[in-house]
């Protein structure tokens, strides 16, 4: 028998996947548009024209508006929706979606404004109890939907289901691994997006290398403070979905949270940014609920309190450079 698969989530990263799993000729993947509109364009041109454009979407993704008839059978379901949108999206579907307690995995990266809530527990408290799994680390889907070589963490308190994700996802193309760690798994794949806003700043700056590579090593330790904070491991963070994910958002020409901060350095305000672009960027609304939980804690994260104040108290980018410049020295492993 095939294994069924349901897709939720129609943009770039929920395309993605649906690719990398339909290549796979004893899977079922169909792929469910939340936005008729989106939906019907997919169907009309089998291509995520906005999106992806040029990569076609093979016959083997059944493409779907209907969403009881995308969960009905399904064996595993992916979650695909940006974490911005998760609860406005799921909560009038929750009746719904609780019918069909499959086992899931969250590829949504972010941090809910308000409720500091994770993906997954937001799935959780929506979706109702299932056995639940996170996908994160070094993939932008422009990649994964072109082929080009990707490994990433698959994290759950599951081993099994773990192990299964791993297995049903991985191919000579895509390579997952497998981690028990989903705090710090979601942790690092939100913070990151924090600091590719700070690399997209020093870059928009016309900073160079030196610059980047002090930027981010000194966002890596920052990363180890928060996740350790909230029940993280440092070796996640030092894996796949930490340091991975942060070396590619902070370099790549694909990072729309790179493309922000690259805007932000250029004397743009944020404002407008947003009303100008087409995708999410997670880290702007990760950064506030960073900043929150800096000041709730008393962390130590002077980085992502400059990055916060540069987005939302309109402090000069160059100010906020010289402000992280001129600080008490002190040792590196302080």
């Amino acid at each position: 028998m095939p294994t069924a698969i349901a897709v939720l989530g129609d943009g770039a990263m929920g395309t993605a996947c649906a690719l990398v799993l339909a290549s796979k000729p004893d899977h079922r993947v169909t792929l469910w548009s939340a936005r008729p509109e989106n939906g019907r364009l997919l169907q009309k041109h089998r291509e995520n024209r906005r999106l992806l454009p040029g990569i076609p979407i093979p016959e083997a993704v059944q493409l779907s508006l209907d969403l009881d008839a995308a969960l009905q059978a399904a064996d595993l379901v992916v979650w695909a929706i940006p974490t911005v949108y998760l609860r406005p999206t799921l909560a009038p579907l929750a009746a719904r979606l609780r019918a069909h307690p499959a086992p899931a995995v969250s590829v949504a990266k972010g941090l809910e404004m308000g409720t500091f809530q994770r993906p997954s527990e937001i799935l959780a408290e929506l979706t109702g109890a299932r056995p639940l799994a996170v996908i994160s680390g070094p993939g932008h889907a422009e990649e994964i939907a072109r082929g080009l070589p990707t490994g990433l963490v698959v994290a759950s308190a599951d081993a099994e289901l773990a192990s299964w994700v791993q297995r049903l996802f991985s191919t000579d193309r895509f390579r997952l691994y497998t981690n028990a760690d989903v705090i710090g798994v979601e942790l690092a794949g939100a913070l990151k997006n924090v600091y590719a806003i700070a690399a997209g700043i020093s870059d928009g700056l016309g900073f160079g290398d030196n610059a980047k590579a002090s930027l981010m090593t000194r966002s890596l330790v920052e990363m180890v403070r928060f996740g350790e904070a909230h029940g993280g491991q440092r070796s996640t963070i030092f894996g796949l979905a930490g340091i991975g994910d942060l070396i590619t958002t902070c370099v790549s020409p694909h990072g729309r949270n790179r493309a922000v901060g690259m805007r932000i350095g250029r004397g743009e305000k944020l404002a407008a940014i947003l009303t100008s672009m087409s995708q999410v960027a997670e880290g702007v609304y990760t950064t506030r609920s960073v900043q929150e939980r800096i000041v709730a804690m008393g962390l130590n994260m002077p980085i992502a309190t400059e990055v916060y104040r540069m987005l939302y108290e309109d402090k000069s980018p160059r100010t906020a450079v010289q402000d992280l410049m001129s600080r008490d020295l002190k040792s590196e492993l302080a």
